[in-house]
């Protein structure tokens, strides 16, 4: 019997992991790096061990620490999460080899599935020849062998652009998951992603869990999926889930995974096996009332599986929340995430508590919040409102994006596929901030200075109070009365420090207040206080290209270096920052005159990288 765990993993899946531990009485032993020394899954573990380093791979992809931390501190079983080693058939084996449990289906299962390559030839299927393709091919889809979550995946259009998209997917992949293959295949455009969670256990059962509808991808990273998928015909349904026990059985699958569809045209096109547990299991667990990691535990120790799964009950939605930044190509964010809380009746998944810091090593999801309920439409709804009122307070998250597309039309109608965003982007993160939430935050800030020379016993000009809202300054003014604080076109009920309630034209509306520093939040909408006086800007020389994000500079374009020629449009700097590789472009053709960075170094947002001087070449 299993009694101690070590999660080779962090954040989210560690502490959810710990979680289900927690409540069958199993110890639990973490693993950290020197970034996440304070991170909560290192924080409620009964032990933790350090990993020296922070990049993955000095750390969470050294399989030879995990399997000696686990032994030092005394674990007798490995659960791998997601990402990271999860699918590494070695650290499988090292884990056995130790004399450890391996929470996870057999190496050689691993071996025959994590990799899409091997997955596909088993299933019958060839990927594309890179150095056979057309015209004719296009458009292709290159693609990591080796793990997920978007890492190592590129779109290519045009045969011209194919080196470039090989080269960075293979460096994207390396470092998330420590294995550059790729490979290419043909991209169907505007399928829905489905995907079957399996079960298996040593005695020769398999369960088909129902089916996951993920087609909501932005850049190929799943944001919302749910369970079952909806309007799936039951025939499609039931062939999806005979090829995934299909699967299954043709490598003795033992333990959790999901085998995943591209749906189009009625028929249902092989993916990829993910031999581990999935970043979206919240939405079956939510409908089959079962604890994945919990099945997971029973089936390393042996125990058998019953004849037939539960019964399937209602519909359940998740929903991701990232720390990025849309106004800025979707650009990770770090900082502190001072407050993170979700209304009652939704599960909150998340790898931070508050005032925890989010940094620039890992990927820059913040939590899952998941919602169940009777009906699609009630479970939709009810994810809807708990985002919309849930309390996030830190650096800029895609919360709106989140509630945009559950509302959307053509979500709610279930005809929703992958190409929705890049019909519906646009449209969806159109900044549409409160136009009350400045004035709410001046007379917030303003409160009890009425007491101490706010209120004058003669007409004065307004206060008046700059804020940064989605790019734009935005002036606001109140003035004191005799009865309080009074705005133009507004009845001020209440003003404290933490709450103002406004009247606007019979209608009254409240306003949560917090502020960390000069960044305010007012429900929903964020703001920057400006200065009375503007401060001079800080002048960059035109060309000049500074950092979008903390992060690793991870390659210089070939040969480049201060007097090279460059053309408009031409990739001169890699940036890694949260498990992306974020290419930074020529703004104008012309000469490098300024190149301050090298290969290797750590840079933080708005360091400059290159200027380069606009001239004919």
């Amino acid at each position: 019997m299993i009694t101690s765990v070590l999660a080779a993993n962090r954040g989210e899946i560690a502490c959810r992991v710990f979680r289900t531990c927690g409540e069958l009485g199993i110890r639990t032993v973490a693993v950290h790096s020197d970034a996440d020394e304070n991170a909560l899954h290192a924080r409620v573990a009964d032990t933790a061990v350090r990993l020296p380093g922070s990049a993955p791979a000095d750390t969470y992809l050294r399989a030879d620490l995990i399997v000696k931390a686990a032994v030092t501190a005394g674990a007798d079983a490995v659960h791998p999460g997601y990402g990271f080693l999860s699918e590494n058939a070695d650290f499988a084996r090292a884990v056995l080899d130790a004399g450890l449990v391996w929470i996870g289906p057999p190496p050689e299962a691993i071996e025959a599935m994590a990799s899409k390559t091997r997955a596909k030839a088993l299933m019958g299927l060839t990927p594309l020849r890179a150095d056979a393709l057309t015209e004719a091919d296009l458009p292709v889809l290159v693609k990591a062998a080796a793990g997920g979550g978007g890492c190592g995946m590129r779109v290519v259009r045009r045969l011209d652009e194919l080196g470039a998209a090989l080269d960075s997917a293979r460096a994207e992949a390396a470092s998330a998951f420590g294995d550059g293959e790729v490979f290419v295949e043909p991209y169907v455009e505007d399928g829905r992603h489905v995907e079957v969670q399996v079960l298996a256990d040593a005695h020769g059962t398999v369960w088909a869990l129902g089916t996951r509808d993920c087609s909501l991808q932005r850049r190929h990273q799943k944001v919302i999926e749910e369970a079952p998928a909806p309007a799936l015909s039951e025939e499609l349904t039931q062939e999806v889930c005979a090829l995934a026990v299909r699967a299954a059985r043709a490598v003795d699958y033992v333990g959790a995974g999901t085998v995943e569809f591209l749906v189009a045209d009625g028929r249902a096109h092989f993916l990829e096996m993910n031999t581990r547990l999935q970043v979206e299991h919240p939405v079956t667990e939510a409908v089959f009332g079962l604890d994945l990691v919990a099945e997971q535990l029973r089936v390393a120790e042996g125990h058998a599986l019953a004849p037939q799964p539960p019964r399937a009950r209602g519909h359940a939605v998740e929903a991701r929340l990232y720390a990025e930044d849309p106004a800025h190509d979707w650009t990770p964010q770090t900082g502190t995430l001072h407050r993170l809380a979700v209304p009652e009746g939704v599960r909150l998944d998340t790898g931070y508590t508050d005032g925890d810091a989010i940094g620039v090593h890992y990927d820059p999801m913040l939590a899952k919040v998941v919602a169940h309920a009777p009906t699609r439409a009630e479970a939709v709804r009810k994810l809807a409102g708990a985002l919309e009122r849930a309390t996030i307070h830190g650096p800029v998250t895609n919360r709106d994006l989140l509630i945009r597309s559950l509302r959307h039309e053509e979500f709610a109608s279930a005809r929703m596929n992958t190409g929705f965003y890049e019909r519906h982007l646009a449209a969806l993160t159109e900044p549409a901030p409160d136009p009350y939430a400045p004035l709410a935050a001046a007379l917030a800030d303003a409160h009890g200075r009425s007491r101490f020379g706010g209120w004058r016993n003669l007409p004065s000009q307004p206060q008046v109070k700059r804020y940064a809202v989605d790019g734009e300054e935005i002036e606001v003014g109140y003035a004191y009365g005799r009865t309080g604080p009074t705005a133009e076109g507004v009845l001020v009920v209440h003003a404290d420090p933490a709450l103002v309630v406004l009247e606007v034209d019979g209608v009254r509306r409240r306003f949560e207040v917090a502020r960390y520093g000069d960044q305010v939040h007012v429900n929903t909408t964020a703001l920057t206080a400006l200065p009375r006086f503007p401060a001079p800007e800080a002048q960059h020389a035109p060309g000049s290209l500074p950092a979008p994000m903390p992060g690793t500079v991870v390659k210089l374009a070939d040969g480049l270096i201060t007097g090279s020629s460059v053309r408009a449009g031409e990739p001169l700097v890699w940036l890694e920052a949260m498990k992306m590789q974020h290419v930074i472009a020529a703004p104008v053709t012309g000469t490098v005159t300024e190149l301050p960075v090298t290969e290797g170094q750590q840079v933080e947002m708005g360091t400059l990288l290159a200027v380069v001087r606009e001239s004919d070449l």
